[in-house]
């Protein structure tokens, strides 16, 4: 009986031709760098045996003349669904062994495919970017022996997407031109160091623009993108990066149309941990690790941070409560004193996005003594950024709870705890508000005063100690000026019990206005 074997054995001898990628060498020599392929890190990133390719046999094949196949050579880019702790998702991963992984030497129509698809199926996008992604190379001016207008292939669905899907990146190579593009268009990008940089034109194309003579890791690796964020993280292996983007992963829903998954839990939902009573210094000049409260308050081992190396001032991530996903946002009194950078607003604004868009209701540990002052601040306009923040934080519609830790000052502390919405507002015995801080305030309302007083030093701390008692949150309490003032350790079950009530609240769908990449 004849039937379909033969055609079936040259599908088979063309994906065995598509396994070997760039070839022997050209694959010996990416792992000589210390990088894993394109194959073997979708395996690496994947469950095991979840991956279903797609568009395993495009590429470039030759003929004999008798009109038989005598090789191939795949696309520089192999993608297709896989499932990441059994939730499906998008992956692409770009071939460096072909072509550098320069997709004009590709058929970008599958890189489009792969995140038109996404958005479709409504489940979260995976980008392995290696190499130029859709940057030129000169050689196709040769061989299409004219030059082109440069197009952005499938870029309205990488925009578009932002505000559907979750969209993920791992730098593992080179990312130039579009590629840095792409890497940037995320909701979280995470760099290895030593192997992955991102650049709008390599070294070549910058001597010859502005003169300068660096290399790739000087001119885009992970001290440059770690510290400005361009990334959201930088981590030493191809295997940890993987690890993050699972982990990121896991606090979202596949798509803005459902909500972030629940976990287990065994962390007591009740649990009050001592050490919050007295982590805050009664010295207000001294600093304190907001980091160690916020794991102190939220499930243990859940807090996920967020562009840790950028920003300083802000300290953003994911954690859980009781299970539930939920943003963090708090200050760290660590750098600049906690006050609202340049760098910090945009920070913070990209934070407030990500959690409205996807629907994670938000926990914010507020110690907030104002925007940044001094020239440098102003040079970075950093209260036109600040503003840009704040409209973030007022048009966020997502559950929101603040805890006053410390200091509520000017109109960035202001933005923090006042969105004109009724959220949930508690203070801790710390707290410490106003238009502006008594340290500073008290010697601009009295300064002529203390200029004729004969000793001004003694007369200031006089002046300090009548305010003093009036500076007590539990005066602001006695108006209803705040709602509450807790101790500090039994926060963490009044925020099991919120968030509780709070994902009752919460209606699946997409926003009105896109995400801001």
């Amino acid at each position: 009986m004849e039937d379909w074997s033969p055609e079936l054995a040259e599908i088979d001898r063309r994906r065995a031709w598509a396994a070997r990628l760039g070839g022997d060498e050209r694959v010996a020599r990416q792992r000589a760098q210390g990088k894993a392929t394109c194959r073997e890190r979708i395996d690496a990133l994947l469950d095991p045996g979840s991956f279903r390719e797609i568009g395993s046999l495009t590429g470039w094949a030759s003929y004999g003349e008798d009109g038989e196949i005598s090789g191939f050579v795949p696309a520089n880019f192999v993608c297709g669904r896989g499932t990441v702790d059994g939730r499906p998702v998008m992956v692409g991963a770009d071939d460096f062994t072909v072509r550098g992984g320069h997709a004009d030497a590709g058929i970008h129509r599958k890189q489009v495919y792969a995140e038109q698809m996404s958005r479709h199926l409504r489940i979260p996008m995976v980008r392995l970017i290696d190499g130029s992604s859709g940057g030129g190379s000169v050689k196709t001016y040769e061989e299409q022996g004219r030059t082109y207008v440069p197009p952005l292939p499938g870029f309205e669905h990488q925009v578009a997407m932002l505000s559907e899907v979750p969209v993920t990146a791992a730098v593992l190579g080179p990312a130039v031109g579009l590629g840095a593009a792409r890497a940037a268009t995320t909701h979280y990008t995470v760099l290895v160091e030593g192997i992955g940089q991102v650049f709008v034109a390599g070294p070549p194309v910058v001597v010859h623009a502005t003169g300068e003579h660096v290399d790739k890791e000087e001119l885009g690796g992970a001290e440059v993108h770690g510290s400005n964020g361009t990334v959201d993280a930088v981590v030493p292996s191809e295997e940890e990066a993987f690890a993050a983007i699972r982990r990121f992963l896991s606090y979202l829903p596949s798509s803005v149309w459902q909500l972030p998954p629940a976990a287990p839990c065994d962390d007591p939902p009740d649990r009050r941990e001592e050490e919050l009573l007295g982590i805050v210094p009664r010295n207000r000049r001294r600093p304190y690790d907001v980091r160690r409260l916020v794991n102190m308050v939220v499930d243990r081992d859940s807090f996920f941070e967020i562009g840790r190396l950028w920003g300083r001032s802000v300290v953003t991530g994911f954690a859980r409560l009781a299970g539930n996903p939920v943003a963090v946002l708090a200050s760290d009194p660590m750098f600049w004193g906690g006050t609202l950078t340049a760098e910090g607003a945009d920070k913070l604004r990209r934070m407030v996005d990500l959690a409205d868009t996807f629907h994670l209701p938000v926990v914010s540990f507020v110690d907030q003594p104002g925007f940044a002052v001094g020239t440098a601040a102003e040079r970075a306009g950093t209260i036109r950024r600040g503003a840009t923040a704040i409209a973030a934080l007022y048009q966020a519609t997502v559950p929101w709870f603040s805890v006053i830790v410390r200091r509520v000052f000017g109109v960035a502390g202001a933005a923090m705890v006042d969105r004109g919405d009724p959220d949930l507002r508690v203070a801790w015995p710390s707290a410490d508000w106003g238009s502006l801080p008594l340290e500073g305030g008290v010697e601009a309302a009295f300064r002529r005063e203390l200029e004729g007083s004969p000793d001004p030093d003694r007369r200031l701390q006089e002046l300090m100690a009548r305010f003093e008692a009036i500076r007590s949150p539990l005066r602001t309490a006695e108006t209803f000026g705040i709602e509450e003032v807790i101790d500090p350790r039994d926060t963490r079950p009044l925020l099991c019990e919120w968030v509780e009530l709070a994902r009752r609240t919460i209606a699946p769908g997409p926003k009105s206005r896109g995400f801001r990449p």
